[in-house]
Formats: C-alpha cells, structure tokens, sequence
C-alpha cells in the first residue's frame, strides 16, 4: 500500500508580472544628449580655465542646469504591463492602476485623467501637429489610390491606380485592413487605451494611484538655483 506524498503548506510564489512596455521620445532624448554635451563642454572649460568667483558660478550652473536639461528631455517616459501603467514625468512618478485610469485625452498634450478627475500629463509622448498633418495627407493619398484603383479596375491603364502598382489589387486591401493613417504619438496613445480596455476589470489591475516627488531631480535643481542667486547676488 502506497503513502501518499505529504502535501506542502507553504505559499504558492505570486505569478510573473508582464514586461513593462516603455514609450519615450527619440527626439527629445537626442536634444536633450546634446544639450547636455554642450553645457558639460562649456562648464568644464569654465571650470579649469576661469578666475575668481567664475569656477563657482560654473559649478554652480552645472548643478542647476544639468539635472533640469535632463529632466525635461531623456528622464520623461511611460511604462505599461498588464497591471498598471507608471508615468515618469520630469518631476513626479506617477504609477496608475488600470483600474483607477477614467480617461485619456489627445489634444495639444497627452493626458490620462484617474478617478476623481486628477489629471497627469505624459511628457514622454508629445503630440506632434506635423506629424498628424502628415498623416493626414498620407491617408487621403492611400484613399485616393484605393478609389482609382477601384474605378480603373479591369482596364489595363487603370489597374495601375494613382501610385502604379500599389494602387488596388490585395496590396492596397492588406493596407487598407490596418486602419487608418495614424501619427505615431497617436498609436502610441491607442495602444494604451486597448490595454486600459482589456485590462481595468481585472484583479491584478486594483490598487490606489501612487504619486512620488523625483527628489534626485529637485534638490540639486533647488541647491543650484539658491547657489546662482546667491553669488550673482554677492558678486
């Protein structure tokens, strides 16, 4: 007669949280490298070659400048799993249950709006008016082509549509069924609305909005701002 196994009383470990998507802005991250470099290259050179009070307003405006250019341009971005979304903005955090997110907004900014109407902007993601523009006129050409090729559908020379032999036939369909032209700040904001959708009712998904001062941001930015004032103020 077989004894059964003794069965373990501990704990079963919680499951694996789903990878964070990160969204950031390319353009403002190469900006803010340069940025960073030029002011680094001015700050030393005034460091090592200044005279007098001249070394201490350098430091002094590394201090402030450096972490604030950085704040604004490569720090911002947005992470998103299946539970939550976490927004890093120049001088908050700001981590969002999907349970607790009402709304998003496309207007001039992006913004997710939580229960109760507290609204945070997501500097990671900025609306490009140029880009929708172009998006705009990139789909009234697919729309065009898709019409030309439906009205010279069976003719030899209207077969070719407006822009030859992607107008029509199942290239054009193939396009056609991935939606519409969207600037990429706008798919992006989609794509975050879908996992909102998909993902507010579910359990993992409960928990109360969270939001932290970046104190490695701004106290150094506080420290250097008092320390300029201070010795243009003296000086």
């Amino acid at each position: 007669m077989s004894t059964p196994e003794p069965q373990s009383s501990s704990p079963q470990p919680p499951g694996p949280v789903s990878k964070d998507r990160a969204y950031r802005s390319p353009a403002g991250i190469s900006g803010g490298v340069l940025v960073l470099a030029l002011a680094l290259w001015l700050g030393i050179d005034a460091l090592v070659s200044g005279e007098g009070d001249t070394r201490w307003k350098a430091l002094a405006a590394l201090v402030f400048l450096v972490p604030l250019v950085a704040a604004y341009t490569v720090r911002p971005a947005v992470f998103a799993n299946d539970d939550r979304m976490r927004v890093r903005n120049p001088f908050r955090v700001i981590v969002l249950p999907w349970a607790r997110v009402e709304s998003f907004r496309s207007a001039y900014t992006n913004e997710v709006f939580a229960e109760g109407g507290a609204k945070y902007q997501l500097w990671s993601i900025p609306v490009s008016l140029r880009g929708r523009k172009k998006a705009a006129r990139l789909e009234d050409r697919r729309a065009a082509g898709d019409a030309g090729g439906r009205r010279g559908r069976g003719s030899v020379l209207g077969g070719m549509g407006q822009f030859g032999s992607r107008g029509g036939g199942a290239g054009s369909a193939a396009v056609a069924a991935d939606g519409p032209v969207r600037a990429e700040a706008d798919k992006v904001m989609d794509e975050l609305r879908e996992l909102w959708e998909a993902r507010r009712e579910a359990a993992e998904s409960q928990g109360d909005v969270t939001v932290r001062w970046a104190y490695e941001i701004v106290v150094p930015v506080v420290v250097g701002a008092v320390a300029l004032g201070v010795l243009f103020g003296v000086g």
